[in-house]
Order: structure tokens, then sequence, then C-alpha cells
């Protein structure tokens, strides 16, 4: 039986552009003896196919099924086409691209070099031998170079590199890897490398830099990074001495995974995400025995760990190195070369430049693994833009937090949440946020209808919200955290959310931060907290953790208690004079961290409840317990008190910093099983900068579970600020979609 030839018309929609997805649907076409012509165009790949109806069912099923490696097809659509009679005789032919129309088209994330790439770097035969810019469809730089869509030459930083002939050949050719790949480029057509203030080969001389103890900067894929040898205490002390940060884990880079397993113990999962495309930083268990200096990741069991992602690292990285944002303190990453030489002269010996601009800054993402799966801590590079899938409705623009700054721009069921911004604290990251947005506005066509923030008046992000004309959607900030998990999930709710952070500003007036809520993406309600307690000095207390030692009542015969300044804090949070209630749960663990004499002041945010986890023993399983009233408010004293006495009657550290986490995941599940009776809700969502702690998140997913509840959790954003976004996005979103 013949089958009849048909013509139909294929729109495929996602991350189909600079991925070889033309190339792609050529081969896969022609291979079946179709006719027709595929192209791109703003709203992503266009196809007209002709042949018979059984083969173009087939080809439809491998457009779906079998795309390339970077692509990701969200959606095939068909329509019939009057059949020209070409089937089998007409030819298969690549089209130009068509920039007009509405602008739906995916910007992929940058990618790691790829296998086939890395055999061209390393065989001396090859034109493209120890290229430092080499790449192919598969792998290289995609949303750090892109200027507009369509994603081509023209609209990316490679516009000012015309190609060689050989080069040229190789990018019209079809059967060719670098079929249309925008960044196709080699030593003869492509950027180059320069070392300032030094002459000579550039790379040669920065690894006997490098291996000398200098500071190098290094200009990578999304900014500049400041590199030293990891293993000497001289190079990675100057480093922090330079760049002001005293205790804060640096990064390691390793030349390849034997390397990291020596630093490392490392589970599959963890490797599968080392070696990835994505190539983030994974925290990963640091080996006991791990050649590296005391200062690289002080007091801290686990290390930063990153492979090389670009050519450049490949040829620069022959053993393990800190490779650190290149900024200053809390400004953001320097990307832009002038910029680069001024801010970071005083911190690096040395200037590894290259002529390729980077136009959209992105630091490196941060992720640990959590039961097997990706638990972002930083998102950026290798993940940005990659949308998350939200209910459809009106577009919105979140401005995110103040701490860990991300913003969202949603539309059309798509929410495509920021690179990491940074702390809103400054002109320049202040000057970054708004730049981004007015990026992220043009490459995907969004012109918002809604604008969210978090209503703390004090939030730059929130002024910067209330300072634009549009119509206006205000979402408590624990409530966003919640939303970001549910969001993150695909679910709308209801649930009980456990929303633990640093601070939050709270409906009434006070710091939230040790929240129970019963959410879905319309709205919450409190349904239990933390009990308040002053916080002495306000912002000094986030600073100086003693203050919260003193506010919760420790004893004044702790060591803690012996600085001059106690009575007066003490006496500060007991009339509550400069002290605002809080029901933060991050104050909590400052508080019993100090108490402790694990940390008393810290350099970064979160020291003290990231070293009270590094000092707890994971073998103990006994807690210590705390009230939980009739209205859902739990007695944090109950926790300290309880620490305090093991404290005094000589209970090693280790095991009172466990029995607290421990406590703490009782209470989880103490108080959503309460709520769960009077609410009849059986699933928990666990969200906020608190549940980067992998000791609690773990005692408190199981022990919800074995209270038979079903527990969402985080993998696509972070639980910290940096999710913010998304969850204002959702919010909004559900509050005002459509009809």
């Amino acid at each position: 039986m013949t089958s009849v030839d048909v013509r139909v018309g294929v729109r495929v929609e996602g991350v189909v552009q600079g991925v070889g997805f033309r190339p792609f649907v050529h081969g896969l076409a022609t291979g079946l003896g179709l006719s027709g012509l595929v192209g791109n165009d703003a709203g992503g790949v266009f196809i007209e196919v002709e042949g018979a109806a059984d083969v173009v069912g087939r080809f439809l099923d491998g457009l779906r099924t079998r795309p390339p490696r970077l692509a990701v097809v969200e959606r095939v659509t068909t329509r019939e086409l009057d059949a020209r009679g070409l089937a089998g005789r007409g030819g298969f032919a690549i089209v130009g691209s068509d920039p007009s129309g509405e602008r739906r088209a995916l910007v992929s994330w940058d990618s790691a070099t790829c296998d086939d790439c890395l055999r061209e770097l390393r065989d001396p035969a090859d034109r493209r031998h120890a290229y430092p810019f080499i790449n192919c469809t598969n792998c290289g730089p995609r949303f750090t170079i892109v200027k507009d869509v369509p994603y081509d030459r023209p609209n990316t930083t490679m516009a000012g590199f015309a190609m060689c002939g050989q080069c040229a050949a190789e990018y019209a050719d079809p059967a060719d890897r670098r079929f249309h790949a925008q960044p196709v480029c080699c030593p003869s057509c492509g950027p180059s490398l320069a070392l300032h203030p030094h002459a000579g080969d550039p790379l040669t001389a920065a690894r006997g830099m490098l291996a000398a103890g200098a500071v190098l900067a290094v200009k990578g894929l999304g900014g500049y990074h400041l590199a030293a040898r990891a293993a000497s205490q001289d190079a990675v002390g100057v480093l922090r001495s330079r760049k002001h940060r005293e205790d804060k884990p640096f990064a390691v880079m390793v030349p390849d995974l034997a390397a990291a397993r020596t630093l490392c113990t490392l589970s599959d999962a963890e490797e599968a995400l080392l070696t990835g495309p994505r190539r983030p930083i994974v925290l990963a268990r640091r080996r006991p025995d791990a050649a590296l200096a005391d200062d690289v990741a002080p007091g801290n069991r686990h290390l930063g760990l990153l492979l090389p992602y670009t050519p450049l690292h490949h040829l620069l990285v022959t053993e393990p190195i800190v490779l650190t944002s290149g900024n200053v303190s809390d400004e953001p990453i320097a990307h832009r070369d002038g910029e680069a030489l001024e801010r970071l002269r005083g911190i690096a010996d040395a200037f590894l430049f290259h002529d390729r601009p980077i136009h959209t800054r992105a630091d490196d993402s941060v992720v640990r693994i959590f039961r097997g799966r990706p638990l972002p801590v930083r998102r950026a590079r290798g993940y940005t833009p990659e949308p998350v899938p939200i209910p459809d409705g009106r577009p919105v623009l979140a401005c995110g937090a103040e701490l860990k700054n991300t913003f969202c721009l949603s539309r059309d069921g798509r929410a495509f949440v920021s690179h990491h911004i940074g702390d809103l604290g400054n002109y320049e990251t202040l000057r970054a946020f708004e730049e981004g947005i007015a990026h992220f506005r043009r490459l995907f066509d969004i012109t918002p209808e809604l604008i969210a923030y978090d209503p703390h008046p004090e939030y730059l992000s929130t002024k910067y919200a209330l300072g634009q004309e549009l119509p206006s959607v205000a979402v408590q900030h624990h409530h966003a955290h919640i939303a970001s998990c549910l969001a993150d999930n695909g679910v709308d709710g209801p649930v009980i959310g456990v929303a633990f952070d640093g601070t939050g500003y709270g409906t009434d007036g006070t710091l939230w931060g040790g929240e129970f809520l019963v959410a879905d993406l319309r709205g919450f309600e409190r349904a239990g907290h933390l009990e308040p307690v002053p916080m002495p000095g306000g912002a000094a207390a986030i600073r100086e953790p003693w203050r919260m030692a003193a506010a919760y009542g420790a004893s004044e015969d702790l060591p803690v208690a012996r600085r001059p300044e106690w009575s007066t804090v003490a006496d500060m949070a007991e009339r509550r004079v400069h002290a605002p209630l809080t029901s933060s749960m991050g104050r909590l663990f400052d508080a019993v961290a100090a108490a402790l004499g694990v940390r008393d002041r810290v350099d970064y945010e979160g020291q003290a409840a990231i070293e009270l986890e590094q000092r707890a023993d994971p073998a103990v399983h006994t807690a210590y317990s705390a009230t939980i009233t009739d209205r859902f408010v739990v007695r944090g004293r109950d926790l300290l008190e309880a620490v305090v006495s093991d404290l005094k009657t000589g209970v090693p550290v280790p095991t009172i910093a466990a029995r607290f986490h421990n406590g703490v995941a009782a209470l989880i599940v103490g108080a959503a099983s309460r709520i769960r009776e009077e609410r009849g809700l059986g699933v928990a969502a666990l969200s906020g900068g608190v549940f980067q702690n992998m000791l609690l998140l773990e005692r408190a997913v199981s022990g919800l579970e074995d209270a038979g509840f079903e527990v969402l959790t985080h993998h696509r954003v972070p639980p910290n600020d940096g999710g913010i976004s998304l969850g204002q996005a959702a919010v909004a979103t559900a509050r005002h979609s459509y009809g």
C-alpha cells in the first residue's frame, strides 16, 4: 500500500537556536528522503517538510525524541500545507534567518567545551591545536555573548571577527559540526590572548606566574576571576588579604576528575555534575588528606570544586588553583577590560586578557547534591537563561530581594530568572541589576504588565519597582520563598510552608524568619512561627552573633559574655531599645554558635550557622526539644537553654551542635504535624537560606517523610534569596491571571 504524500509546516519552540538544531533537522530529513526547508526566526525554528505521511510522522517523532545535545524542545506544532509534488526530488534546504515576528526563541546557556573540541585542542596536527577559543555547535559561549535574537553571529560579540575562508566553509557546511556555530573561529580569524603587563607567550607566562605564587586575573566566559596556586599558603593568603575576604571559602578549579578525586570524596551524582556541560562549582565533602593550603576553605569540611569549562581553562590549569570572582567585597564580578584593570589593579599581579567582549556578566553557578538531585546555591553560568515553567498569565517583572538578588521576567508560562546579580548595596550592583532587566526585556521581547516586589521599604529592588509606572504587586518575603519552592516543583499548593532564613519583612512590621505558613501561589496565612526575640543593635546583631546570644538570655558565666559590652546589649534586649523583634531561625543559629564559642563575629553572611553545621557530629541522633504552644509558637529559648546546660556539664561541642540541629528538625516535624491535624494538609515545602544547611535539610526531610508528609525542596533555583524573584513572579501571575 502506497502512503499519501503530504506537506507539513512545523514550528519548534524551546532552546533550538545556536545548538545545531538546523543541521540536525537537515540530517534527519535527508536521511528519510524528505524534501523541504528549515530556518530560524524570532520564534524559534520553522520547517516545511514533504514526503510520505508515515515518513513525515517518523520525522516529527525524531524532532521530539532525538534533539541535539544542548537543545531543549518545549513544543512542536504542525499545520497542513498543499503538497508540491516534490517528495524525494526537491532536496532539503537550510534557509536564512527571518528576524521578524514575536520573539519567543530561547537563548542557550553557556556550555563547557565538548569532547570533540578537546580532542582538537590537544592534537598538534589540528589547525586549532592549543587555541583558547575553540568551540562548535555543541559547546562554547552563548548567553554571555548574545546581544539580540535571532541568535546569529551579527547579534553576538563575535560580530567583530570576520571568519577566514576555512572557518566560513565549516560554518556553511550542513554536514560539519560547526555549521552555523555563531562563535566559530580559529587562530587566523578569532580572538586572541594577551598577558598584561608581560610580553611573550601569554599562556606560558601565565602558567609560570601561577606556579611562582602570583595572583592572576583571568578573563573567562562571564567575567574576570582571580586565580592563585591552591597548594600555596602564601599565594592564597595574599589573595585573601588583597581581596579583603577573610574567611569565606574559595572555589578550587582542578585540571580533571582524577585531580578532583584527590581533594574530595565524590558521589556519582557529584561527578556527573562536575563533568557535565553546565560545569558549576560543586560543593563536595573534602578529603582529610587534600593537598591544599589551609586558607582555601578554613574550618570547612566541604570544598567548592569545578573543572575547566573553557578551552582557556583547559590550557591554563595544570594543578589545583583557587578561582574566585574578580571583584572586591560585595561588588559584582568585573567583565569589561577597562573596568577589570581599574577595580582589580590592587589585587592581581597580572591580567590574562582576551579581546572577545562579554556582553552579560555571569558568575559561576554553585550547586550541591541532595538525595541525588541538584540543589542550587547560586544560579548563573551554565543555567541562565533556561526558563522555569510557571502557570500562564500576564507578563511580570519581579524585582527580587536585596541580598543575593536575582530578577525574573515571565511570559506565556515561562519564568526567566536572571543570573546572580548580588547584594544591592552599592552603585555597581544596582547598575548591573538595571542593565540586566533591560537586556532580558529586549532578548525575550517581554513588556511587563505587572511589577512584583518585596514590601521591605528599604530594599533598593523595592524602590526600583515602586519607581516604575506599572501596576505593582507586593509579595511578602517568606510567601515568596514558599511560592518559589512551589514553582520549582510545578505545584500550586496549598502546602505547609516552612520558611527559615535570616530576616524578612513581616506583615506585622517585625522581622520574620522562622515561619510556618499555609500557602498556595495566591496567598498565605501565618500558621506558626518561632517566638520573637529582640535583635539588639538591629543590623549589628547580624554582624555580631554574640548579641543574639545575649538576646536569647545566654548565661553571663559563659566565655562569650566576658566582653565589656555584654551587659549593655543584654539591657538593650530586655528594654527593647534599638532592638527590633525577630522570629528569625538564622538568628537562633547565630545565638547558639556564639554561646558555643564557634563564632561571635562574622565576615560573611551566614558564617556562624555554616561553621556550626561544620562542627556538628552527624553520628549523633539525640535531639533537644522545644515547646510548641497551642498557637504554634515555638520557644527557641528552650533549645538555647539545653545547649548551655550541656555545655556547662562538659558535653563536647560537636555533640551539642548535632543535638541542636536535630532539635530544629524535630520542631519542624512537630509543628507541621500539628498544623496538618488542624488543616488536613499532607505536603510540606521547605525554603529559605537556612535550608542550605545539609545536615538540617536531611534530618528535616527524613523526619517529615517518616511522619507521612510529601516534602518539596528546591532543585531549579536556590532556597536562599536568589529564588525570591521566581516566587514573586509566580504569585503575581496567580493573583492576576487573565480572566
